[in-house]
């Protein structure tokens, strides 16, 4: 796999929304990779995503691309050949960077390289690292992640009802997921399931093809439409023991996975906040009314001022937690509250940009109306701001308030 870097790559002037000049926080060779993926969503990605937001559907033409582009290895050692293990702070900005352009496309990365691919590289032994990594880091084999259920969101740790049955050298697994993102082209989708003996849930790989494996794709969507969400069914599906993930002993080994990609999901909402506030800022300077663009009104700069500031709080928190990350000594609370507090935020700065452009932000065409539906999805996902908020709470007052 190669990321194809041009010979010398100039780094783009500073974003609009990095009034604190973030990005020279990452080392020369780290923001290049930042910048090369920005002139691909720029030149690539950019110039589709209306078309297959609206009509609800992934751009397949673009795996190839992304392919191309070689990033989705780098969050791991010895996996993302040549390019070294990238920090958690250039695997969040990637993210970010990524959902400037477009929400659905980080989705796309964010449940491959993050969600599939750590279960993997964190439950798996090292054969089953080796035999699937290397394919996934080069995007030659698509990942998918499938543990919400029809009937169980934020409760799934405990109400989990897809079971796992030995039967010799197979499992069988039978049961439903709801809102895989991937599911309906990815080559292997990470099941869990509960073990019916023991009780405990564990992690099965099962892969496209597998009979009694039927994902149908979740339609009527109002926000992230370009994400091909699937609801699975599994009936009676067998799965080898050697698709098992071997380092999977309890639900507290999964946390861990979602504990690292809870905070991937808070750079996501940053992504939209700065995609959000970079068009609304263009079309201040643009739109004239009264004579004067609008960019030169109290009440507009107000609202630019206020989006700007939550900006800058959510991306100092979010390089924070990238430390931690780096550092080995983040926990759960860490992640929830960036989550929690960063997609809150979102919420508000979307709102404001999208009221910038007042009648022509609910028309697709200027691109905000996009941003203001699929935050909807980030705000939702990878725990509510209700749950999150129960786990920091529960951390600083030692009293557990989940029901």
């Amino acid at each position: 796999m190669t990321a194809l870097l041009p010979e010398k790559t100039s780094v783009d002037e500073r974003l609009a929304a990095d009034f604190y000049d973030i990005e020279s926080l990452l080392p020369p060779h780290e923001r290049e990779l930042l910048t090369h993926a920005r002139a691909f969503m720029r030149t690539e990605v950019k110039p589709l995503v209306n078309e297959y937001w609206a009509k609800g559907e992934f751009p397949r033409e673009l795996i190839g691309k992304f392919r191309d582009l070689g990033l989705a290895g780098v969050p791991y050692e010895g996996y993302g050949d040549p390019l070294p293990a990238g920090s958690n702070l250039l695997v969040g900005m990637l993210s970010m960077e990524y959902t400037r352009t477009d929400a659905s496309s980080a989705t796309f990365f964010g449940v491959h390289s993050g969600l599939a691919m750590y279960s993997i590289y964190r439950g798996g032994d090292q054969e089953q690292r080796d035999r699937w990594l290397p394919s996934m880091a080069a995007l030659d084999t698509i990942g998918a992640f499938a543990m919400t259920e029809p009937l169980g969101g934020s409760d799934v740790a405990g109400g989990m009802r897809t079971t796992a049955r030995r039967d010799g050298e197979n499992w069988v697994l039978n049961g439903a997921k709801r809102w895989i993102g991937n599911a309906t082209f990815a080559d292997l989708v990470v099941v869990w399931a509960r073990d019916e003996a023991d009780g405990k849930v564990k992690g099965f790989v099962v892969e496209k093809g597998t009979p009694g494996f039927s994902p149908v794709k979740i339609e009527n969507k109002i926000a992230f439409r370009i994400v091909e969400n699937a609801e699975i069914t599994l009936t009676d599906v067998k799965v080898p023991e050697a698709n098992r993930l071997q380092r999977i002993d309890s639900f507290r080994d999964v946390a861990e996975i979602l504990r690292a990609t809870r905070s991937g999901v808070a750079w996501q909402a940053l992504g939209v906040m700065l995609g959000a506030y970079e068009l609304a800022l263009g079309y201040a300077k643009e739109r004239k009314q009264f004579g004067r663009p609008i960019a030169r009104f109290q009440m507009v700069q107000d609202l630019l001022v206020k989006s700007l500031g939550n900006i800058t709080a959510c991306w100092g928190m979010l390089v924070q937690l990238a430390r931690l990350q780096d550092a080995g000594v983040f926990r759960d609370e860490h992640s929830s509250l960036a989550k929690a507090f960063v997609t809150s935020r979102m919420r508000e700065v979307v709102a404001w940009c999208r009221e910038i452009f007042g009648g022509n932000g609910i028309v697709l065409d200027y691109d905000i109306a996009r941003f203001f539906a699929d935050a909807e999805a980030i705000y939702s996902f990878e725990g509510t701001r209700e749950m999150n908020t129960l786990i920091v709470g529960k951390a600083v007052t030692g009293e557990s308030a989940f029901v």
